[in-house]
């Protein structure tokens, strides 16, 4: 992950864990992974505060939330105490297995990325995802090159072929760009289908 939004994570995790519970509950999302997530294990990839492992655990999915920081891994423990996280970055996801989970979850993640790690990032999740297993991945829309927040937080700008290009031996589901529920942002989700 980018070292300066890794770095404002960490100094404020309390503060953006906060902000993130306190949005309305992300139902677009949970129509989605209903809709296309079949029962099995589920890695959170950038995790956060865990709200999402929390709603997956609490729906019947084994989840486990991974995130690079520290400070936000500490804040989804506090929370979801009966929930697993384990440290982990993008591109690497050290530590996890090819073909371990049935599902993964990467909600606006990838747009903290440098753009040379987006697509080897896609691409080692599709590597951990079981053969017929299912990856949701979404990112904050950036226009007009990269952007940084008043937190200094990395958003990137790039095109949807980039993530496209990296499903390799996936069918595509569901492809499109809307405002999130939550965060009342725009990003673009995709959910692909491993071959089995």
């Amino acid at each position: 992950m980018d070292r300066s939004t890794l770095a404002a994570y960490d100094g404020n995790a309390a503060g953006f864990a906060q902000d993130w519970h306190d949005q309305p509950a992300p139902e677009d999302l949970h129509a989605i992974v209903r809709q296309y997530f079949a029962p099995g294990a589920c890695a959170d990839i950038g995790c956060g505060s865990g709200r999402e492992v929390g709603w997956l655990d609490a729906c019947g999915f084994a989840a486990h939330g991974y995130d690079a920081s520290e400070g936000l891994l500490a804040e989804a423990r506090r929370r979801y105490p009966q929930s697993l996280f384990t440290h982990a970055a993008l591109p690497a996801l050290a530590g996890i297995a090819d073909a371990s989970f049935d599902n993964v979850l990467c909600e606006t993640v990838i747009m903290h990325l440098p753009a040379g790690d987006i697509a080897p990032s896609v691409a080692r999740m599709v590597a951990i995802l079981k053969p017929g297993g299912t990856l949701y991945l979404s990112w904050r829309v950036t226009k007009d090159g990269d952007q940084r927040d008043k937190h200094a937080r990395l958003y990137a700008s790039f095109d949807a072929g980039l993530v496209r290009g990296a499903l390799q031996g996936c069918a595509l589901l569901l492809d499109e760009e809307a405002a999130s529920a939550s965060s009342g942002k725009v990003i673009h989700r995709l959910v692909a289908r491993k071959a089995a």
